[in-house]
């Protein structure tokens, strides 16, 4: 598990290094900060952009926890607004957050226990480290373990190998194609 945390911790510092701030470059900027963070952990937060405004939903257990996710949000580069529809859920009193290999039986394989924002920051460091893909031009959004990925290729080649990437990344039920393709890149 250490080795899996540490993974995504580096894909998430790649993505942050790499994003432009196109839109796409912005949600995945903010994802992979709102991963990396002890207070917020990603947990249930959804972050969309359009036009450079960040629209945050989900829900958090602790105000302290909205908070901190709109701060990171508004910090984050290329980021003009911050739109806040985050609902704080009843919070457990200060009780640490069980560690995913603590609650997992013996039976339940580890890829139930990664989290929407961890299978994001995974697939677009994936997409990012490969050659053939334009990473920076392809917005993932990941909910309920389902991946859809958002943005412009170059080809049908390139369309196929960034959801071959994302069906290949551990924990991924399955992908929605909304890629289109533009050759005049």
């Amino acid at each position: 598990m250490k080795s899996l945390s540490l993974i995504s911790l580096c894909g998430a510092a790649v993505v942050v290094t790499a994003c432009a701030q196109t839109d796409a470059g912005i949600t995945t900027s903010v994802k992979s900060r709102l991963v990396t963070d002890d207070v917020v952990k990603a947990r249930q937060i959804d972050v969309d952009t359009r036009d450079h405004v960040v629209t945050l939903s989900g829900e958090v257990n602790t105000t302290e926890e909205e908070q901190k996710a709109l701060q990171i949000a508004r910090s984050t580069k290329g980021v003009r607004e911050v739109v806040d529809h985050i609902s704080v859920g009843p919070a457990v009193a200060h009780a640490p957050a069980p560690s995913p290999e603590a609650d997992r039986t013996p039976s339940e394989p580890l890829s139930d226990k990664i989290t929407d924002a961890g299978l994001t920051a995974a697939v677009k460091s994936k997409l990012l480290a490969d050659p053939d893909t334009s990473g920076l031009r392809i917005d993932v959004d990941t909910k309920d373990k389902v991946v859809t990925l958002t943005g412009r290729v170059k080809s049908q080649a390139e369309r196929g190998e960034a959801l071959l990437i994302a069906r290949d990344t551990e924990g991924v039920k399955s992908v929605n194609d909304r890629l289109t393709i533009d050759s005049s890149q």
